[in-house]
């Protein structure tokens, strides 16, 4: 993946909300899994639709595979063999892409998005080991989407460092509306920590998602002063999603959220140079950033590379 600063990688956009749109099965608590389960078709779709809107990298279908998503008992059956199936369905579209496309192998947090006190240590490695032994043939990078707090990301770093294949971490941050001040991981540990943390733990790179936009930029400028200052090459990246803040829940994926309308394409993609002018070199969507806003960065990178 590229780190010049005068260029930048793309990432893919989310995958449950294209999922829906494309019309495959998808209710909750399943999410974008259900597809996976009843009609992978539309996963390969859904793929081919980033590829086919100039993505650099796609991330497997697998952020749904954990047990408190699919159940208990169907994980302990399925959850293997459920990542082994999202990560052939990445890798043949990225082998038929006629261009160079990375497939990253997504892992989620292993008990809740956005809730670090749910984390367990002691049961943790048990659903991160599943994914990754589905996973790991297909896949050319690790990434660790979505984490809350370093003791959370660091774990499943621990499960993959070292099998010859870089990793990446990628946490969520506090985006409450009207945020000020200094980014924090959605545990409160400050964005400067987390990165020094995280890449002295053997990451390539730190990246930021599934939080709004309005809290990206001071996160990048704290990684790359954290990178700048260790006088290291590390990766920054930036996926945000299109929803608005919502209180926590004591109901694990209780709604489905709302989009934002102020987030089309033309107007993330005003964020998107905002994060490439703070140092990110990798950037994309997460939810509700489909097709289009891949489009537009497409777009906007080949006429810059044309200046």
């Amino acid at each position: 993946m590229t780190t010049d600063r005068a260029s930048f990688t793309i990432l893919d956009g989310g995958m449950g909300r294209l999922l829906e749109r494309l019309g495959a099965p998808f209710r909750l608590p399943e999410w974008s899994a259900l597809s996976l389960i009843e009609a992978p078709d539309y996963v390969t779709r859904a793929h081919q639709a980033y590829v086919d809107s100039g993505a650099d990298i796609i991330t497997t279908n697998s952020y749904g595979l954990v047990p408190h998503m699919l159940g208990e008992d169907r994980f302990a059956a399925s959850g293997r063999a459920l990542a082994d199936r999202a990560g052939q369905l990445a890798r043949a579209v990225a082998d038929a892409a006629g261009r160079r496309v990375l497939v990253a192998g997504s892992l989620p947090p292993p008990f809740e998005s956005y809730r670090p006190e749910r984390f367990h240590a002691d049961g943790a490695p048990r659903i991160i080991q599943n994914l990754v032994d589905g996973l790991r043939p297909h896949i050319d990078l690790w990434l660790i989407e979505t984490q809350s707090s370093t003791v959370e990301a660091l774990t499943a770093l621990s499960a993959v460092i070292g099998d010859g294949k870089p990793a990446y971490v990628s946490y969520t941050l506090k985006d409450e509306d009207g945020r000020t001040g200094p980014a924090e991981l959605r545990s409160g540990e400050p964005v400067e920590d987390a990165v020094r943390k995280t890449l002295a733990a053997g990451a390539r790179g730190v990246f930021f998602n599934c939080s709004q936009p309005e809290v990206m930029g001071e996160a990048v400028r704290a990684a790359r002063q954290a990178v700048d200052e260790t006088g290291g090459t590390a990766t920054i990246g930036v996926y945000a999603n299109a929803f608005a803040p919502e209180p926590p829940s004591d109901t694990p994926y209780a709604g489905i959220s709302d989009i934002r309308a102020d987030l089309d394409p033309a107007n993330y993609l005003k964020w998107i140079e905002r994060w490439l002018r703070d140092g990110a070199t990798i950037v994309g969507g997460c939810c509700g950033i489909g097709p289009e806003h891949i489009d537009a960065i497409r777009t906007f990178r080949s006429v810059r590379e044309a200046v």
